[in-house]
């Protein structure tokens, strides 16, 4: 049986808060609503964009949640088109990724991104190709639900006892938790270790190349 390791993508494999900021003052802004402290804002990274709208703005109706996740769509696309989209990946995240291959283990992504926006992502930093399976929030349900993680070992041949989940979100804890697979805490991202310890996280790894540690240690595939 495959063991997969399965990374959430912004604020796991890239530190993306920044823009993801900028596109959702934007797209409140044009809307004439107030825009939360970008403390606020981080807490809903993760989710897919209707349900971050309706985390941020609980007294908008559903359509207006939809309304707005296409208007932040079109004002990532501005910031994208304008060359301001700042996504770096973060410091170690190449050296786990080469780490975990080297001691057997497949490698997906679960994301609330879109396929477009996760495909420039790894594109620009050429690692498209090493992900054996990608699931975004275009074909499936908001995170916690585990349809992306069950997929993702669909396609790699692999089951939840082989499977790790690896996220910065209490989101991401729970998405793991339910579909079976184990949960490590990406403690250098936009939730605090605690939540992701109450979510269901095995261990909390502080740095990208800790999560080895953690697999090596404690994850028994």
């Amino acid at each position: 049986m495959n063991r997969l390791a399965i990374f959430d993508c912004d604020g796991t494999l890239v530190d993306s808060g920044a823009t993801i900021y900028a596109a959702l003052k934007a797209s409140l802004e044009q809307n004439g609503l107030d825009v939360p402290p970008p403390g606020v804002c981080r807490r809903v990274i993760g989710l897919s964009l209707t349900e971050a709208m309706a985390a941020l703005l609980p007294n908008l109706a559903d359509q207006e949640h939809r309304r707005l996740a296409e208007d932040y769509k079109s004002a990532f696309m501005g910031l994208r088109a304008a060359g301001q989209v700042e996504e770096p990946l973060f410091d170690g995240v190449f050296e786990l990724l080469d780490d975990l291959e080297r001691d057997g283990w497949l490698l997906a992504v679960a994301t609330g991104k879109s396929d477009r926006g996760l495909r420039h992502c790894l594109d620009i930093h050429g690692i498209h190709a090493r992900f054996v399976s990608l699931q975004t929030a275009d074909r499936h349900p908001s995170k916690p639900h585990p349809s992306m993680v069950e997929q993702a070992i669909a396609d790699a041949g692999a089951a939840p006892r082989t499977t790790i989940v690896v996220g910065d979100t209490s989101f991401d804890m729970a998405m793991a938790v339910n579909a079976g697979a184990a949960a490590i805490g990406a403690g250098w991202g936009y939730h605090e270790p605690d939540e992701l310890l109450e979510a269901g996280a095995v261990a909390v790894a502080e740095r990208p190349i800790d999560v080895l540690d953690v697999v090596r240690s404690q994850i028994h595939g």
